[in-house]
């Protein structure tokens, strides 16, 4: 945890960085261009790539060591950023988009690189008290990125901005590279070299490498409740960008004269509950035999979090609405927590296709969710389109518990005969 520790410092550093880089770049774009068209395509350019990146993460992550992808992404985001300072102003647009696909791609393989690595770094045990270490550093981080975004692009400029981002990433991949730290099972790297061994085994390697192939789906397959999970995931995607579209046209009507009021007042005191419930998660776990929250704790958080973010939009007293944003961050926390757990439980030739897939399926949701909130928003209120969307995440919350009912308590081992092992199976764990 020492050495975690650190790395989650210099993760936060990274995260600063792309949290500033999505305000600074997305207006450096629009006065480069002057299109808001341009800018519009520069932010679809980055998500379609998050979408298409996160399958082919996946099997970069099983293949090949996770330390070295990461200390590559984050070089690799520098090197981008350096570029786009030095090339002439007459190339920059260009060089824009170039620099969209760059930040998606690497970005999303960073992410899933260290989220499947963490079981490897600390241990199956001490995995919720990592993942609620990471969350609570990438939170504060956002807090920081966004707020300190419009004040240093405004006194001091898009290239100190730009470098501070590039400089962000340099930092991460120096704590990276100066950790003693083993991201992927012992057992799968002793295996490498042993792939091309005696000749009889071609026809045996053949069937391994179709199985690796296939990893995540045979896994979803053999455990429904994680399929139920990433679909809920999927449709938390939807109903996130729901709100986030929505935001800015309701704070507008509650206040025309100061339409960033309430955006204000409601993103802080969602970072301040999520923050609190990851450092509860956190601390709770592993006191006592605790493992952390389960598959039911999932699906409650994540009908609460829904739930919570429709009541903002309820036209209720400011007070009720801050409320109602406090129980949604502490919501999302926990099941943030809870489903990065869950995932890292599975084995770790498997673990990081799931987390591409994750990564692919939840931006998937939340692209096609900005789509379809901006269409409906010209005709319909926005708590009649947040409750249309996050209603669909807890219909399939509903479905996740009758899965939960139905597979939870099958098949359990008896306790003098369930040897202990790192890495849990695949059946639902239904706590």
């Amino acid at each position: 945890m020492r050495h975690f520790r650190l790395l989650v410092v210099g993760n936060a550093v990274s995260a600063y960085g792309s949290y500033l880089n999505m305000v600074a770049l997305n207006v450096f774009v629009y006065e480069v261009t002057d299109s808001a068209l341009a800018a519009g395509l520069f932010m679809a350019v980055r998500l379609m790539t998050s979408v298409v990146s996160g399958f082919v993460s996946g099997r970069l992550v099983s293949a090949y060591d996770r330390k070295r992808l990461m200390v590559g992404a984050d070089l690799t985001q520098c090197l981008a950023m350096v570029a786009l300072l030095i090339a002439p102003e007459a190339g920059r647009a260009g060089l824009l988009y170039v620099l969209a696909v760059v930040t998606g791609f690497c970005s999303t393989l960073s992410g899933v690189a260290l989220r499947s690595s963490i079981p490897e770094i600390v241990g199956g045990e001490l995995r919720v008290r990592a993942n609620s270490l990471l969350a609570t550093g990438r939170s504060l981080a956002m807090i920081a990125g966004f707020a300190s975004a419009g004040v240093i692009v405004a006194k001091l400029g898009y290239v100190a901005a730009i470098s501070l981002d590039a400089a962000s990433f340099a930092v991460s991949a120096s704590v990276l590279l100066a950790l003693p730290i083993r991201t992927k099972a012992a057992a799968s790297q002793a295996a490498e070299p042993q792939e091309a061994e005696p000749q009889g085994a071609d026809k045996d390697g053949g069937r391994r490498a179709r199985r690796r192939q296939a990893g995540s789906l045979l896994l979803l397959r053999a455990a429904p409740v994680l399929a139920v999970m990433i679909a809920v995931r999927a449709a938390d995607g939807l109903g996130s960008s729901s709100h986030n579209v929505a935001l800015p046209v309701y704070s507008s009507a509650l206040d025309p004269s100061h339409p960033a009021t309430f955006v204000s007042q409601f993103w802080a005191t969602w970072a301040i509950g999520n923050i609190v419930m990851q450092q509860v998660c956190g601390r709770w776990a592993g006191r006592g035999g605790r493992q952390g929250p389960g598959e039911r704790a999932f699906a409650i958080g994540a009908c609460v979090m829904s739930a919570a973010f429709i009541v903002v939009f309820a036209g209720l007293p400011t007070g009720v609405a801050v409320v109602a944003a406090l129980v949604a961050g502490m919501a999302d926390g926990l099941t943030e927590i809870a489903y990065v757990s869950r995932l890292q439980a599975a084995p770790d030739e498997q673990r990081g296709r799931l987390f591409g897939l994750s990564a692919s399926v939840e931006n998937t949701g939340f692209g096609l969710g900005m789509l379809v909130s901006g269409a409906l928003l010209d005709h319909f209120r926005p708590l009649q389109v947040v409750g249309l969307l996050h209603g669909l995440a807890i219909v399939l919350c509903l479905g996740m518990f009758v899965v939960l009912v139905r597979y939870g308590r099958r098949d359990r081992p008896a306790p003098e005969t369930a040897p202990e092992r790192d890495v849990p199976p695949v059946e639902s764990e239904a706590r």
